[in-house]
């Protein structure tokens, strides 16, 4: 019997893509959690083709291509990613994957390209799929959040990448229930000896607000500078103008992201510069009376070839968390 394995390191995407496998195929489906699972399975022969995701722990899905290259593994492999930068698509299409589709994957949308390939034909017999759920059972909301916030992110990422002509390294986001007191924990990957800047802005949408943290080390200031073209001194006021568009681009296109999953519509406040040339716990220190007991999104992102580090975090209170969970639910349940 042909077979699909699925690797995600989501549940909620694994689920997703299984679901949108056409109904009249009959084929075997299996899944894997991170790209180390995916080549194990791969050579147990559960794979004639693979729906591959990005960004995973342990192995990527870049390494995943390159250890199947390598290990002359037969499969035909499809992305599924939020990842939807013009360069990813020409690297993983160098990397031999037939073709790429954009997260969240629509039923519609794969069946055509499964179709275009030759890999689905009309002689297969028409009845219900024989699918393995092992994994599937169990809901999970702080997975969902993590899917919702990784295809913000990729988009985010997109038009970061379309506007300033670099490849965004887009790593897994980190979701957590904390309190402010341990937000500065969330955001270990910035040196402790780097100096950082910040702001903030609020938003609000039916039945959810919360703000957004965008946080600049300094250090990355002068690439940011040199891809921009700025000429001449950078200043502080050249500085803050650059972290005010860096926060804009970002913080606008995630919330956009997010609210196209979860049918909302958010209004943005006014951004607040938190503070320059600080260190990431007095940063955070002297603003945490505006936070309380949160749910923290936290999305990193680096830009490739360049000292460009920065971190984007959405903060959500726990009245909005209740909205969120109700849509997110139904996620699940589609």
């Amino acid at each position: 019997m042909f077979s699909v394995l699925i690797c995600d390191d989501s549940m909620v995407a694994r689920k997703q893509a299984a679901k949108c496998l056409p109904e009249n195929w009959d084929v075997a489906v299996h899944f894997a959690k991170h790209g180390g699972e995916a080549i194990a399975a791969l050579k147990e022969g559960k794979g004639d083709l693979l729906l591959l995701d990005l960004n995973m722990p342990i192995m990527d899905g870049y390494q995943t291509l390159d250890a199947i290259l390598r290990e002359d593994l037969e499969t035909q492999v499809i992305v599924i990613s939020g990842d939807v930068q013009p360069t990813a698509h020409e690297r993983v299409k160098a990397l031999g994957a037939i073709d790429f589709i954009e997260k969240p994957v629509k039923p519609a949308v794969l069946k055509k390209v499964l179709i275009e390939h030759g890999i689905m034909q009309c002689k297969w017999p028409e009845h219900e799929l024989s699918r393995s759920t092992d994994d599937e059972l169990n809901s999970d909301i702080r997975d969902c959040y993590q899917e919702i916030a990784n295809i913000a992110m990729g988009k985010a990422g997109d038009h970061l990448a379309r506007l300033l002509n670099v490849f965004v390294r887009l790593p897994i986001p980190n979701v957590n229930l904390i309190e402010v007191s341990e937000l500065y924990m969330m955001l270990q990957d910035i040196e402790l000896k780097d100096q950082v800047s910040g702001i903030c802005q609020g938003f609000i949408g039916p039945g959810v607000c919360g703000e957004a943290l965008f946080i600049l080390s300094d250090s990355s200031f002068d690439d940011v500078a040199k891809i921009l073209g700025v000429e001449g001194e950078v200043d502080d006021q050249v500085q803050l103008e650059l972290l005010m568009d860096a926060a804009n681009i970002l913080i606008g296109t995630c919330l956009n992201g997010l609210a196209d999953q979860l049918d909302l519509q958010f209004s943005q406040g006014h951004p607040v510069v938190l503070g320059q040339h600080r260190s990431i716990s007095e940063l955070i220190s002297q603003n945490k009376m505006r936070w309380n007991r949160t749910l923290a999104i936290e999305l990193s992102y680096g830009l490739e070839g360049y000292n460009v580090h920065c971190d984007l975090v959405f903060l959500l209170t726990e009245e909005s968390m209740k909205v969120m969970n109700y849509k997110l639910s139904h996620l699940l349940e589609d």
